[in-house]
């Protein structure tokens, strides 16, 4: 009876895994870690983070932060703001990159590259940099104190355009030149065909477009000047530190864990679509 052994390529393969799998387990649990210490915070007392703001556990677990959350004035307000914000914002962004990228990948028209290289160009220029910008256009189009105003700036994004146009790359041309043969015109191919396949990328750019206007605070912070047009993070550290100056750092934990919790349902039930799309934009 012979005896299997391992080859010398194969040696390294097995002693290489386990030691693969343990640094992605060590890696995640510090990426936990936060998390965990945020959940810890919000289930204990003010005094008793500020006694021993280190611990992993709390001594007397308490639901009072919460209690105290949803019973702050304006919350309800806030939380609907957020939506109402996050729905403008995401439902932009797919149209708006849908149609950018099916144009930037499938049609041939004059300037294509131009608007192309314009796409790269806005995704290389942070923030900050157009942000007095964005600011003075927002109030000269009278929308300062908006939900419109909040929202509009990051309804279009140019990361959203180049996942969508990489993705479009990916569908076979013939595919749809078969239904343009047929006689269905760009609309019907675009809603019809183009659509279904990029199920994908549609998720992703779901996700993105949802956290950026979700845990977005900055910006609302400047264009909403009255607690009607607060968003959750704007309101929460308005109401967390309006007495006496001093901040209520459970009243700020259950707040982020109430924020955390809608993008993480999200990304849970989207997060198999989130890796073809992710996978998808580098395949051309």
């Amino acid at each position: 009876m012979t005896t299997l052994r391992a080859t010398p390529r194969q040696a390294p393969r097995t002693v290489g895994r386990p030691l693969l799998y343990t640094a992605l387990v060590l890696c995640a649990l510090l990426t936990l870690l936060p998390f965990v210490w945020v959940v810890s915070g919000s289930l204990r007392s003010l005094d008793e983070i500020r006694s021993d703001p280190g611990a992993w556990l709390p001594h007397h677990l308490t639901l009072s932060n919460f209690t105290r959350l949803f019973a702050t004035e304006g919350f309800g307000r806030f939380l609907a703001n957020s939506v109402v914000v996050a729905v403008i914002v995401v439902a932009g962004n797919v149209v708006a990159a849908s149609a950018a990228g099916y144009a930037l990948a499938k049609l041939d028209f004059a300037g294509k590259r131009l608007a192309f290289g314009a796409v790269m160009a806005a995704m290389m220029v942070p923030f900050t940099a157009v942000f007095v910008t964005q600011f003075v256009i927002t109030v000269d189009l009278g929308l300062a104190d908006t939900l419109t105003g909040i929202a509009l700036p990051w309804a279009a994004m140019p990361m959203s355009v180049f996942i969508m146009r990489q993705y479009a790359l990916s569908i076979p041309d013939e595919l749809l030149e078969a239904a343009r043969i047929d006689g269905a015109g760009e609309f019907r191919i675009f809603f019809r065909i183009f659509l279904p396949l990029a199920g994908p990328a549609v998720a992703t750019i779901t996700i993105m477009s949802f956290l950026a206007s979700w845990n977005n605070f900055i910006w609302p912070l400047i264009v909403a000047q009255s607690m009607s047009t607060y968003t959750l993070p704007v309101g929460l550290a308005a109401t967390s530190q309006a007495a006496a100056h001093v901040t209520d750092y459970g009243l700020m934990l259950a707040g982020a864990i109430v924020v955390m919790l809608p993008v993480l349902v999200l990304f849970l039930c989207l997060q198999r679509y989130f890796v073809q799309g992710i996978a998808g934009t580098g395949m051309r």
